[in-house]
């Protein structure tokens, strides 16, 4: 029998792209409502879950910013292998990631500077950015090693080095190891090297080396894609377990590591990447299970017009107040509903950010950076 996921367009990676998404595009405050609306238990800790930790610690809401960067990995050599096969000058490959990398820059300003009329102080650093430096750097290193073990070094280089560099390279003042806003490695370089402002004065979520460490986890699903689109494992279920395995790997690893080397999503911690890597790998077997293998993809339709423009609806959240939207067309009905009032206001945004994306999507409209 024939393995045709070498060549079929991996559906689910859309789906869970789009899933990803609507947390950040209206589902957390959808959750919100709920929980304000019901007063059940179950909403209100999921509602919990909606929000990041403070600084040590793991929430679902920390997992959406990594968990775009795995799924982007994936992308990479479903998008790279076939040109590389093709005999596409590396020369070319080069320029191709490069202008990438630099729109991803510029639209992450231009976000930044949404919420700020300081155009004298730019704040340089995003979450656009940071996805254009991992992306940057990850297929530089697919595009010149485009293997399992070759990856599988990378990654492990990468979390290695940049764990000896958090916990022992000295900071003046404090001391190494000393993993606090204040404190870190990470705060450190930012006040010396991150141009614009710095959350807290001290440092940077998207700051220079954060970024460095973003390639990791970049790079598993890099790994993912590679397993995935591999034509030596045969076999989907096979390829499935494989994911299963790796996803639950990383995980144990770093509830082991975490005893000593904490998760902390704010500067990137080799253990976040490791904890985080081994969720998303987790949840990419099972929409891949799901949708490829099984053939269940209807289901995931909402969520693949979301996925199809995920960099459109994330530049527009910016700049489009969605919510003030939908309380204009829904005020009033909302009033007269007490506390479930703020739940039509959010599946009020919700259906108008999904309207806006079909109707891209089904007049074939997509930002392609």
């Amino acid at each position: 029998m024939t393995d045709n996921s070498t060549t079929e367009r991996l559906k689910s990676l859309d789906i869970l792209r789009g899933f990803d998404m609507f947390w950040i595009t209206g589902g957390s405050a959808l959750i919100a409502a709920l929980a304000k609306a019901t007063d059940w238990s179950v909403f209100a800790g999921i509602e919990n879950q909606m929000h990041h930790v403070r600084w040590e610690g793991f929430h679902f809401y920390d997992l959406i910013f990594p968990l775009f960067m795995f799924i982007m990995g994936v992308a990479i050599p479903y998008s790279f292998i076939p040109r590389i096969e093709a005999g596409v000058a590396k020369k070319s490959l080069y320029r191709k990631v490069l202008k990438r990398f630099i729109l991803l820059v510029v639209f992450g300003i231009f976000y930044n500077q949404a919420s700020s009329p300081d155009w004298a102080n730019p704040r340089i650093a995003s979450v656009l950015g940071q996805i254009g430096f991992a992306y940057l750097f990850a297929a530089l290193i697919f595009i010149n090693a485009s293997n399992l073990r070759s990856i599988v070094i990378w990654i492990t280089g990468i979390l290695v080095v940049y764990g000896l560099v958090q916990n022992f390279m000295p900071v003046p003042g404090f001391g190494s190891g000393v993993l606090t806003a204040d404190g870190s490695i990470n705060a450190f370089l930012d006040q010396r090297i991150t141009p614009g402002r710095l959350y807290g004065g001290t440092y940077d979520p998207e700051g220079v080396i954060n970024n460095i460490s973003a390639v990791g986890i970049t790079l598993m699903g890099t790994l993912a894609g590679l397993i995935l689109r591999s034509k030596v494992l045969a076999g989907k279920y096979k390829k499935f377990l494989i994911l299963v395995a790796l996803g639950t790997g990383f995980l144990i690893l770093a509830y082991i590591l975490r005893e000593w080397y904490p998760a902390i999503k704010k500067i990137w911690t080799s253990t976040f990447n490791l904890h985080a890597g081994g969720i998303s790998m987790l949840i990419l077997a099972g929409f891949y299970l799901v949708v490829d293998v099984w053939k269940y993809e209807k289901w995931g339709f909402y969520f693949r017009v979301i996925g199809m423009n995920s960099i459109t609806i994330y530049l527009a959240y910016a700049f489009i107040s969605f919510r003030g939207i939908s309380e204009n067309l829904f005020q009033g009905l909302s009033m007269h509903l007490g506390e479930a009032g703020d739940l039509i206001i959010s599946m009020g945004m919700l259906a108008i950010i999904w309207t806006c994306l079909y109707l891209l999507y089904k007049n074939k409209i997509f930002l392609r950076v």
